[in-house]
């Protein structure tokens, strides 16, 4: 079967940690090859939450594309939770794959089983698994909370995760990016223009702006960072 493998990581940390994007990227093809499958398509989402919903993630939209278009047959991940660490998440995705007919595997679990109503414990057996990676997720949650509010304490920056866009964290405190800001302002400028977010993701990728982990923009990318702005123009003018 023609595969396309999907991988995830959120932090630089599990990458350090031994999941990281080559970590998984060895292991499924080697998986698919032991297995008699060939993997025709990499998609990579770098830095991006597993309780991301699927919209606002480039490489999994792509993975999903290429199996709508028949590029690829099936699905495979290194484990479910790259696929999502909220359980909500994991069974809307697979929901839409089955509905495209999409064969899922994962490196741990083999093929990953659709619902049988005759069988009961294979759904609740595959929910568990959500449902541990979803608990273990907000384990790491709590304990980076309270990581941030120490380091608040401290003066220091306490954000999660990369600082937002149009800012950098130089010595614990957050600056103004001016490349970054460059990029908010034309996307601002687009849209009051009355270009599309397709259109203005295209165009900025075509100017060479970046985003901050990707190589291109997606409008639901550009949405929020342009709400996230004017929350923030707003907040500036009171």
């Amino acid at each position: 079967m023609k595969l396309v493998a999907y991988l995830r990581v959120s932090t630089e940390r599990q990458a350090e940690e031994g999941l990281g994007l080559d970590v998984q990227d060895r292991a499924v093809r080697r998986w698919a090859r032991d297995n008699g499958h060939r993997v025709v398509l990499v998609t990579r989402d770098e830095g991006v939450s597993g309780s991301s919903d699927v919209d606002s993630r480039l490489g999994l939209l792509d993975a999903l594309a290429a199996v709508r278009h028949g590029t690829a047959e099936g699905l495979i991940v290194y484990r479910l939770d790259r696929l999502a660490r909220k359980l909500t998440v994991q069974e809307a995705t697979l929901a839409k794959l089955w509905e495209m007919r999409v064969t899922v595997f994962s490196v741990d679990l083999g093929e990953v089983p659709r619902d049988d109503p005759d069988d009961p414990m294979r759904t609740a057996l595959r929910q568990m698994v959500g449902v541990f990676a979803q608990l273990e997720r907000g384990v790491i949650a709590a304990r980076l909370r309270s990581g941030r509010l120490l380091k608040a304490e401290r003066g220091g920056y306490a954000g999660f995760g990369a600082p937002p866009y149009g800012t950098r964290c130089v010595d614990g405190e957050l600056v103004v990016d001016t490349c970054e800001q460059r990029a908010v302002e034309r996307a601002h400028a687009l849209r009051c223009s009355g270009a599309s977010l397709r259109t203005i993701a295209e165009m900025l990728t075509e100017e060479g702006h970046r985003p901050k982990r990707t190589d291109r923009w997606h409008p639901e990318t550009l949405r929020r960072l342009l709400a996230r702005a004017a929350t923030s123009a707003d907040i500036g003018s009171n």
